[in-house]
């Protein structure tokens, strides 16, 4: 089922993107929503696109996406949508930017996708199926010395928190290599072996359910900052495995145990 289930969500994750890639680079009217974040007629079309694939294949499904909320909250299998995640590096031109489908059942992921069109890359999970990286198998990279790894972020400020802040300084010091090739884009360099962390300071359920699964099941490991393995956290630290550990206490985070959920 999970297999299935990823085969899904990375056919819709492909549709939704290139419909949104059509708007990428035009000359588009961005709105503010009430969080301050921008959002355009890419966003909100792709989604449309995809809640409309999904209701058509699994009409009993609950669908919660970015920018139209819930739909059949109460079905225990549901479809989470982003359709442009990373907005404002869009309708600034930059080509980091991509769309994110994940199907849980209750709290537990089952698939996810992450498709990005600028560069024609997806990489898709099932639980217990892997990490799938335009056809072929991924896995995270072998570094196991922050001296030598890549560490991403979205946004590097952490202006509200300054224990984040703090770490975050901590972590880049003994870095290798420091970028902010953020948003989704920074979660599939890393289930690519292209990177080696990536940190967020701020998430939403659309923004992580489908990094979650990509990132584990190419052998990292995904957490909020509180070191819990889970999928629905306030915010995200993703690793290899070698430097699950390192990076966590660097960053001043406990590393927990359990499944990701």
């Amino acid at each position: 089922m999970s297999a299935s289930l990823m085969q899904a969500a990375g056919e819709v994750a492909r549709l939704a993107g290139a419909f949104a890639h059509r708007y990428w680079r035009q000359d588009l009217v961005v709105e503010t929503k009430g969080d301050g974040s921008p959002v355009t007629i890419a966003d909100r079309g792709a989604e449309e696109l995809a809640r409309d694939w999904i209701g058509e294949r699994f009409p009993r499904d609950g669908i919660l996406g970015e920018e139209f909320g819930a739909l059949r909250p109460d079905a225990r299998r549901r479809w989470i949508i982003d359709p442009i995640d990373g907005t404002k590096s869009f309708v600034r031109g930059v080509p980091l930017w991509g769309t994110l489908v994940a199907v849980a059942d209750g709290d537990d992921v089952l698939a996810g996708a992450i498709y990005c069109p600028c560069v024609d890359e997806l990489v898709v999970a099932g639980l217990g199926a892997g990490a799938w990286w335009n056809g072929a198998r991924c896995h995270v990279s072998a570094v196991d010395d922050l001296g030598r790894a890549t560490v991403l972020t979205t946004d590097e400020r952490m202006a509200d928190d300054p224990a984040k802040r703090a770490g975050w300084t901590r972590l880049t010091g003994r870095a290798g290599v420091v970028r902010s090739w953020g948003d989704c884009y920074g979660y599939v360099l890393l289930a690519t072996g292209r990177a080696e962390v990536m940190v967020d300071p701020a998430m939403h359920a659309w923004d992580s359910a489908a990094v979650a699964p990509v990132v584990t099941e190419a052998g990292g490991l995904f957490t909020d900052w509180q070191g819990r393995a889970t999928a629905w956290g306030a915010d995200a630290i993703g690793t290899n495995a070698a430097l699950a550990q390192a990076a966590r206490t660097a960053l001043g985070v406990p590393l927990a145990t359990g499944e990701i959920r």
